[in-house]
């Protein structure tokens, strides 16, 4: 795959897509956001990738947010389009699990893209915020639903409302982050996490993601409901045979994720 603004790179069933603006800090315009959506278009298809890892290029910028000459253009046309929180939909909703390597900056629209994402590992270095108010303008690509969901309702309105860019460390102890590391060492820990989430059974994966998913969007009968017919689908299927005989026979299993 070849894209102007983004890349992507495909490795022991691990892909990694970078963010590669590093000019302006991995802004996101509406080409990149493009490229995403077809990236991951070819990404979800391919049977050879079982989990994702999102990050930026350089050493200061996970993704600084929106492009800041892009904001200024848009109108109320535009708000409404929801271009950028049509694509975080889509990593949110993505079928395989999705780690965000966030290397620096994460602010505004790319905190947002970090929250839709499913786990949430940071560099040292890492900052995080959501300073939209003072452009005149509210986060509107999900920071209002994802963050109180993530945080907590209180964590969240202080981000908000007061603009503050908050450091790895305290991301990790309020619980937007799970993990902090040095900088030199992000990539290699994401993806050794991506690789225990290979060891997983990747049908149960993919119906874990989607009953958590549910977990913050319905109410508690209605999530249990989707957990009892996700688990039903994994009882009738191969992966669950060859992962309980494995267990038994202390080997290690051979998911085909069917």
């Amino acid at each position: 795959m070849t894209f102007t603004n983004i890349k992507v790179a495909v490795s022991e069933s691990i892909a990694t897509l970078t963010v590669d603006r590093p000019a302006v800090k991995n802004a996101l315009d509406l080409t990149t956001v493009n490229e995403i959506h077809q990236a991951l278009d070819e990404l979800g298809g391919n049977a050879d990738v079982g989990v994702l890892i999102i990050t930026g290029a350089g050493e200061t910028s996970f993704v600084s947010g929106a492009d800041i000459n892009d904001i200024r253009a848009r109108t109320r046309d535009d708000g409404l389009a929801a271009i950028n929180s049509s694509l975080f939909a889509r990593i949110d909703k993505f079928p395989k699990p999705v780690i965000a390597a966030v290397n620096g900056f994460a602010l505004g629209g790319g905190c947002e893209l970090a929250l839709a994402c499913d786990i949430r590992v940071a560099a040292d270095t890492a900052k995080f915020g959501q300073p939209e108010l003072g452009l005149g303008i509210i986060p509107g690509a999900g920071a209002t639903q994802r963050l109180p969901r993530i945080v907590g309702l209180g964590w969240a309105k202080h981000l908000v409302l007061s603009g503050d860019i908050i450091d790895a460390k305290q991301a990790l102890e309020i619980g937007l982050v799970t993990a902090v590391m040095p900088a030199s060492q992000l990539q290699v820990r994401a993806r050794e996490l991506a690789k225990k989430i290979l060891r997983q059974g990747p049908l149960a994966a993919r119906l874990a993601k989607l009953s958590l998913n549910a977990s913050a969007r319905v109410d508690l009968d209605s999530g249990l409901l989707i957990e009892t017919l996700a688990q039903a689908i994994c009882y009738s299927s191969e992966d669950k045979e060859e992962g309980t005989a494995a267990f038994l026979e202390k080997r290690k299993p051979k998911f085909t994720g069917k």
